[in-house]
């Protein structure tokens, strides 16, 4: 069974430093409340976490995906 992660952007990233916006910008998350699934995996865990106190993150499984439902 596939994880993903909905992952929103739930506070700016200006005024933080450059590496930190990459980071934002490898994930997907382009403004405010923006919202991207992606897979979960190792690379994406470590860059959420650099940036636990600008995103908020949830768990969604396969099933779940196709139904529209999600994990807290």
């Amino acid at each position: 069974m596939a994880r993903y992660i909905d992952i929103t952007l739930v506070k700016s990233g200006i005024g933080s430093p450059t590496k930190l916006k990459l980071v934002l910008r490898g994930l997907g998350l382009r403004r405010l409340h923006h919202t991207v699934r992606r897979e979960d995996s190792r690379a994406v865990r470590g860059m959420i976490n650099k940036v636990p106190h600008l995103v908020r993150c949830t768990l969604v499984t396969e099933n779940a995906a196709e139904q529209g439902e999600r994990h807290p």
